[in-house]
């Protein structure tokens, strides 16, 4: 176990270093009860949970937020092939495992929550409940790389297939990590992310979006600091390499085509995220694909990063989940 000084405040977290799947997964591991894993998404880190571990530690719970492989001081294989739907998944199922629990319940946010919803269908057995954060599930493959219509437009998903988009975002990360921070952030204006669509397929992802000329009120610099630190030990190879697997998830989970989730679940969005345009009719074919969905809550006034931009909000959501389930 390590313990280290994080940004600013200089608080301590404890970090564990869990070996599983063939990967060595650094884990905030921190205090007693039930566990829960909280599960971040691109391009962010553990770090992006700051606000939510202290709370749920005190309501009672063992609560564990891995850098997710590819991410910050976790492992970072280089080949495509390890960032498979089935390796993350298994790798956390693999942190219930090395912590000595039985069970755990989910948490997920952005690529996390891609991950947590097929983490809760492939292991029902051990994850007792799942919570999914600004992205709704739904079985993606080819048609999330290339939607119809967009051909001559620039779209990010189908721009990250080609490994060349590492080195655009590695050039200067901090850059990068702010554009895309505000991009998807309630600081910028509704509809800013996918104003990418507007401009054409040659374009780079830095090139179809504004760049702010101050962080966003939600992030201090000493976080933000951080949180460039964090991606510049491993770059965004790995973190985009998730991406270059989207192609064959569906394939490499047929099982799971038309399955419901038994467990109870809920989801959180902000009201002003962009990704709920990807499919503007989501809500009409989403709660049919649960047993148990406990509740559907858009936030007001936050867009993607709900966890920061409107903490207390979005922690008390989650409290209210792992009340309704415990």
């Amino acid at each position: 176990m390590q313990s280290q000084a994080i940004g600013g405040s200089m608080q301590q977290r404890n970090f564990e270093m869990i070996e599983t799947n063939g990967v060595t997964l650094r884990v905030v591991v921190e205090g007693n009860g039930p566990l829960i894993i909280l599960l971040h998404g691109w391009p962010q880190s553990w770090h992006l949970w700051r606000h939510q571990i202290e709370p749920l530690v005190a309501a009672g719970y063992c609560v564990a937020v891995p850098d997710q492989r590819g991410y910050g001081g976790s492992s970072s294989p280089h080949e495509v092939s390890e960032y498979t739907i089935l390796k993350l998944t298994a790798d956390v199922d693999g942190i219930r495992k090395a912590l000595g629990f039985d069970t755990f319940k989910l948490i997920g946010h952005d690529w996390g929550c891609i991950v947590a919803w097929n983490t809760a269908l492939l292991y029902e057995s051990t994850c007792t409940a799942v919570m999914g954060l600004s992205v709704p599930f739904w079985r993606v493959g080819n048609a999330t790389i290339n939607p119809k219509g967009f051909d001559d437009k620039f779209w990010y998903i189908r721009h990250f297939q080609n490994e060349h988009a590492d080195d655009e975002l590695n050039a200067d990360v901090e850059r990068s990590l702010r554009i895309l921070s505000h991009g998807l952030g309630a600081d910028s204006p509704p509809g800013t992310w996918m104003e990418q669509l507007s401009y054409p397929s040659s374009k780079g992802l830095l090139d179809v979006l504004p760049e702010p000329e101050v962080l966003p009120p939600w992030i201090s610099s000493e976080d933000f600091e951080y949180h460039v630190d964090q991606f510049k030990i491993n770059g965004f190879r790995g973190p985009t390499n998730w991406y270059r697997n989207l192609h064959n998830l569906n394939s490499m989970t047929p099982q799971l085509e038309g399955k419901r989730f038994s467990q109870p679940a809920a989801f959180v969005a902000g009201t002003d995220d962009d990704v709920l345009l990807y499919d503007i009719n989501w809500r009409d074919w989403f709660v049919e694909g649960f047993e148990d969905l406990r509740f559907l809550e858009l936030v007001d006034g936050a867009a993607h990063w709900l966890q920061v931009e409107k903490p207390h909000e979005t922690t008390a959501l989650i409290l209210r989940f792992l009340e309704e389930v415990s």
